[in-house]
């Protein structure tokens, strides 16, 4: 099926006792069992509930996975995907990736006896020069956040998957509608579904999912072992919101597509990065990877973090806030908000200062947008 109609009807089958059209909101922490030990479906709500199922379904058919598990947060989800690994091993990470993702591999994860490196993955053969005896897992974001580098997924995988290596795809800036990591060879596909899954800034929540038995068997058993699950209120949520994904993010790709085009004609900024403008350098990889270019566009800015201010007071739409995704348009400072977590070091090296800026492209009349941007 397409994925406009697994949107639509993944996971949502209607109710078998009521006929419902949607599944319920199960708020139910126990279930009654018929004798000692032999629970029906369930047993106790942290292992499962019905409205999670659900959405976990929708989220496998979406990716297409054997399994999905819900979390939590995106956190929680790049949590338990680290918890992979045993004592020892080494992770190679896109030097740019997310700023909360840092910080929990290195002031957490690493007190644990793990190892990361953070790495340019533009180019594969850095990839592959940096693999050392003990590494274990590679640890992608294409589109990065914030700087929208790609990397490219199957050549990743090439190299990984012969040496026994697991490669972890956070696609929450493609979503499933535009990129799909496990047709590309991916091991384990991580989504903040706070974002576009969610779509309406109204949740908190994270994936993973799979296709392999053995890594689907321990991340249930971390899911139930560790609890960071998602709440049935929040699984409805998702499982709702999914049901217009593929609308959704059409929308945010022709908004932010038309906004980037005229953002880079108008000559007012330093730089306009968006991976469907030809003047993307890995362009060219975005056409071959995905198939749309999503709705986050970078801005670099004339005069630093004061004339990024100046141009945050300038808006009536965008809205000046953390997180991305939601129908609404946000607009982001990295350095002071996201990623404030990178150490200064790291952030002057990647180019994350003052000037730099991201917008979430939402889903209004790109005209109105075009104008609070002043280049309508």
């Amino acid at each position: 099926m397409h994925h406009a109609t697994i949107c639509v009807h993944g996971g949502a089958e209607p109710h078998a006792e009521t006929g419902a059209l949607n599944m319920p909101i199960y708020q139910t922490s126990t279930y009654v069992q018929d004798s000692p030990g032999q629970p029906r479906l369930y047993d106790y709500a942290r292992a499962g509930n019905p409205t999670r199922t659900a959405a976990e379904e929708a989220l496998a058919l979406l990716e297409g996975g054997a399994c999905a598990y819900s979390f939590a947060s995106g956190l929680a989800a790049a949590q338990v995907a680290i918890q992979l690994l045993d004592q020892g091993s080494h992770v190679l990470v896109c030097e740019d990736v997310y700023g909360g993702s840092g910080r929990l591999f290195t002031d957490i994860m690493a007190r644990y006896g793990l190892e990361f490196d953070f790495i340019d993955m533009a180019e594969p053969q850095a990839i592959a020069a940096a693999i050392k005896d003990n590494t274990r897992m590679l640890w992608i974001e294409s589109p990065t956040n914030p700087l929208l580098h790609l990397v490219d997924i199957r050549a990743a995988v090439e190299i990984a998957a012969p040496r026994a290596i697991t490669t972890v795809v956070d696609n929450t800036f493609a979503s499933p509608v535009f990129q799909s990591p496990l047709a590309l060879g991916a091991d384990v596909v991580l989504h903040s579904t706070t974002k576009y899954m969610g779509g309406h800034s109204d949740m908190i929540g994270g994936a993973l999912i799979v296709n392999r038995d053995d890594l689907a068997a321990r991340i249930k058993f971390l899911q139930f072992a560790a609890g960071a699950i998602p709440s049935p209120f929040e699984s409805f949520l998702l499982a709702r919101s999914v049901r217009t994904l593929h609308l959704r993010m059409q929308r945010h790709q022709e908004n932010a597509l038309r906004i980037a085009q005229a953002l880079e004609h108008s000559g007012r900024f330093a730089a306009v990065i968006y991976p469907g403008l030809p003047s993307h350098p890995q362009h060219a990889l975005a056409k071959k990877q995905m198939r749309g270019f999503g709705g986050i566009i970078s801005l670099r800015v004339h005069g630093g973090q004061a004339a990024a201010e100046d141009f945050f007071q300038k808006l009536r739409l965008f809205k000046l806030a953390e997180s991305l995704g939601g129908v609404e348009s946000l607009v982001n400072h990295p350095e002071t908000m996201t990623h404030a977590s990178v150490p200064l070091a790291r952030r002057q090296q990647l180019g994350i200062d003052g000037g730099l800026i991201r917008l979430s492209v939402g889903i209004e009349h790109c005209d109105d947008l075009l104008a609070d941007l002043g280049v309508g």
